[in-house]
């Protein structure tokens, strides 16, 4: 079964457009990450793989580019988690 961020990722990958904060918000502490507030922005940065990290605006609609860039990541979250279960024998 699907979670509510694999889902959300779904459908971000359907439709670029019409996102906003709080969709990537839930998106993104899905699959690990925790975020810093600041004023303009926040700071999303993976627990496992601190490597990963995405600023995203506070903005009710976003451009596309924070949700290409949000695919983009959790993309790699999976690819890296693969290699590391992997690489210790799971």
């Amino acid at each position: 079964m699907a979670t509510a961020a694999e889902k959300l990722l779904e459908s971000m990958r359907r439709t670029k457009s019409g996102w906003g904060q709080d969709d990537l918000h839930t998106l993104y502490l899905g699959f690990g990450f925790w975020c810093r507030e600041g004023r303009k922005h926040r700071v999303f940065i993976h627990s496992e793989f601190p490597e990963l990290r995405a600023t995203v605006a506070r903005q009710d609609e976003l451009p596309i580019g924070y949700v290409q860039t949000a695919i983009r990541l959790i993309d790699r979250l999976e690819e890296l988690q693969h290699k590391a279960k992997e690489e210790g024998g799971s």
